[in-house]
């Protein structure tokens, strides 16, 4: 995964009714090592890593760099939105397109903090690259991940096997000056 391109980061922090999407901070290290380590946000992606790993390798401030945006509740961090460009992708289509993943706590599953953190990083994202599309891959066994994908409007491009399991590769672009829905 590359760089998005001529992007000022951080931006300001995005807010939403409910939510601000900002760039990662000390106070977040916890978090992180939480997220990446728990067995039910990583049943679809290959299974959690070992929490004394993390322990030991996460830096002070992590995932600092452009297209990371920490989702913040109440000034507490519940999960992350990632925006990176696929360099490497096991489906061609997607090589050189920007690729939207999102990580939530468990507790912040169920509120709706997926969708309304997604939409607004996709708001963003076409605010600063204007008609750039946008991919999004989960397993179709994800049940969530496919619903989210459809309400955020990304559309299939194809079904693919890899890591083990069917997957699904959607792509989402709006044109210029289209109003969010």
């Amino acid at each position: 995964m590359t760089e998005l391109g001529p992007v000022a980061w951080p931006p300001v922090p995005i807010r939403t009714e409910r939510l601000v999407l900002r760039e990662s901070r000390a106070r977040d290290r916890a978090a992180f090592i939480e997220l990446l380590a728990s067995p039910e946000v990583h049943t679809y992606l290959g299974g959690p890593r070992p929490r004394e790993e993390l322990e030991r390798e996460m830096p002070e401030v992590p995932e600092r760099w452009p297209g990371s945006f920490v989702v913040d509740v109440g000034g507490a961090m519940v999960g992350q939105i990632l925006l990176r460009r696929a360099s490497e992708h096991r489906c061609s289509a997607a090589v050189g397109k920007v690729d939207l993943g999102y990580l939530f706590l468990p507790r912040a599953w169920g509120f709706g903090y997926a969708a309304e953190a997604c939409a607004a990083a996709l708001d963003w994202f076409a605010g600063v690259l204007p008609g750039e599309p946008v991919v999004l891959t989960t397993q179709t066994a994800n049940v969530g991940s496919m619903r989210l994908a459809a309400k955020l409007g990304f559309t299939e491009v194809e079904r693919f096997r890899g890591w083990g399991a069917e997957q699904w590769l959607g792509q989402w672009s709006r044109p210029p000056g289209t109003p969010s829905g």
